[in-house]
């Protein structure tokens, strides 16, 4: 009596001062505390041993959980698991909306309606979609699989480690052997058992866990990652052992910091949002796909019809299969490579044979009436005749020894690790496309002005009283071919081509 009353009569004078005092104050006020507690049994003071009892606390959460740590490997990281967790709770409307909109049932439809009526059709359920996700079905999609996390990383905590310093011989997740729980010393268990308090605190038992366990058989397709009843013994454990703070209260008497508070791991994941930006994703993806599919099958049509054959290979490095490596590393690559190639072909298979010998016999010799007609045709054959020069220098310039190929061969080796160098093979690339683009545009709109010049030639040739040209007689005479078969031929050849090259020189919508 006489020292605590000493001990009072000092604080009044200054001890309260004393930081050390009022430490040694608060750690006995902890030992009372954890005498007190209704789990004293898990923590001995005087030795600063965790007891026995406590091990055998944290064994029955392990056997509770212990399936639920293999069948939830990975689960943090599955994009199955977000997509389960959303659309557990989308009703028969929406669920029917999915389906509508899922790649296999657009494709299908694909095949029945036109293009246009179906991504009317789309648009519709993207929005309807996407309407439907008002805010309390959002924050109920996002509560629930934020506690489908906490319970991931809950049952990822490494039990059996902290279970080894009870009992040395236990094994993991082997529940016939029984365990022989001895005591610890506290400073051997002090950051496991900060570590747990930082992961249980998200495993509320207030909260909605009958959907999260829901969502989590979904997602196993039928079998339940931790039986219910168990999981409900095992938040009643829980509720009552944090209520009483004895896990605490222990880190604070064996780490001799009376002050400490647990920092708890909350996850705040949103993925309703994303959910809908990804479905829009995955549409566009299946259109695309769709489109280019047509696209593609137009384009082997057409030049099936011009060459006798699709597979044509005229450019050497502005190709598709060169282009190919830097698709591989999420660069756009050769954008225009078929139609640059066909375009090639075209100039050496067609142009620069039947179509010049025509268009030297109807230039030269031909006695024009309108010589601004002449005219227009002489410019737009002498365009086309220049382009072939500049595409094969532009092609060569992507060659290993090129200006723009041997700058791109040593930047893409560093693009991975190196932003800089990954902008600059961007860069080319788009330098590159867009120098392609232009040369097929300006064949297309040259050959254009020449079709039509010899379709109004054409149309002239088969008329009664002929205008355009006086010495028609000549030209068939100087043709071994009839000059109208070479005419429509010609005209057909580049009709078909520029049907081609309109396909082929659209550059993809972003």
């Amino acid at each position: 009596m006489a020292n605590a009353f000493l001990e009072k009569i000092f604080s009044l004078f200054g001890g309260k001062k004393d930081p050390e005092s009022a430490k040694k104050r608060q750690l006995k006020q902890l030992v009372k505390e954890l005498s007190g507690n209704k789990y004293a049994r898990f923590y001995r003071a005087k030795p600063e041993e965790a007891d026995g009892s406590l091990g055998k606390f944290f064994f029955d959460i392990y056997r509770i959980i212990a399936p639920a740590q293999v069948l939830m490997q990975n689960a943090v990281k599955s994009a199955q698991l977000k997509q389960a967790a959303v659309e557990a709770f989308l009703d028969k409307n929406l669920q029917s909306i999915r389906e509508r909109i899922a790649p296999q049932t657009i494709e299908e439809t694909a095949k029945k309606i036109p293009l246009k009526e179906l991504v009317k059709q789309l648009e519709g359920d993207l929005a309807a979609l996407s309407t439907a996700f008002d805010s309390s079905r959002i924050e109920a999609i996002d509560r629930c699989y934020n506690l489908i996390l906490a319970l991931a990383h809950f049952v990822s905590y490494d039990f059996f480690f902290l279970l080894k310093k009870f009992d040395p011989n236990i094994t993991e997740r082997n529940f016939s052997y029984q365990p022989k729980f001895a005591a610890v010393r506290g400073e051997y268990l002090s950051d496991d058992i900060k570590d747990f308090l930082e992961i249980s605190f998200a495993v509320d038992p207030d909260q909605d866990w009958k959907n999260a366990l829901r969502v989590l058989k979904i997602y196993k397709n039928g079998m339940d990652v931790v039986a219910p009843d168990q999981w409900n013994r095992l938040l009643i454990s829980l509720r009552e052992v944090r209520k009483s703070n004895i896990l605490e209260l222990m880190i604070r008497h064996i780490d001799k910091n009376p002050q400490w508070v647990s920092q708890p791991k909350l996850s705040d994941e949103h993925i309703a949002a994303a959910y809908i930006e990804g479905k829009r994703g995955e549409t566009k993806t299946i259109v695309d796909q769709i489109v280019n599919a047509k696209k593609n099958a137009q384009a082997d049509v057409l030049a099936k019809t011009i060459f006798g054959s699709a597979d044509i290979e005229r450019t050497k490095y502005y190709t598709v299969k060169n282009s190919e490596l830097y698709i591989k590393k999420n660069f756009d690559g050769f954008l225009f490579a078929a139609g640059l190639n066909y375009l090639k072909a075209f100039l050496l298979d067609h142009f620069k044979k039947d179509i010049r010998e025509l268009c030297d016999l109807l230039l030269i010799r031909g006695q024009w009436t309108n010589i601004v007609l002449s005219q227009q045709m002489s410019d737009c054959f002498h365009r086309v005749m220049g382009l072939s020069d500049e595409l094969i220098a532009f092609d060569e310039t992507l060659s290993d020894n090129g200006e723009n190929g041997s700058r791109l061969k040593a930047s893409i080796i560093k693009a991975d690790r190196d932003k800089s160098q990954a902008r600059y093979v961007s860069l080319i690339l788009k330098t590159a496309n867009e120098n392609a683009q232009a040369l097929i545009n300006t064949a297309a709109q040259a050959l254009i002005g020449i079709g039509k010049n010899m379709k109004t030639l054409l149309d002239d040739y088969q008329k009664a009283s002929r205008e355009l040209i006086l010495n028609w007689k000549e030209l068939e005479g100087a043709s071994e071919i009839p000059l109208a078969q070479r005419m429509a031929d010609t005209y057909k050849k580049i009709y078909y081509f520029i049907q081609l090259m309109q396909i082929l020189s659209k550059a993809p919508e972003a």
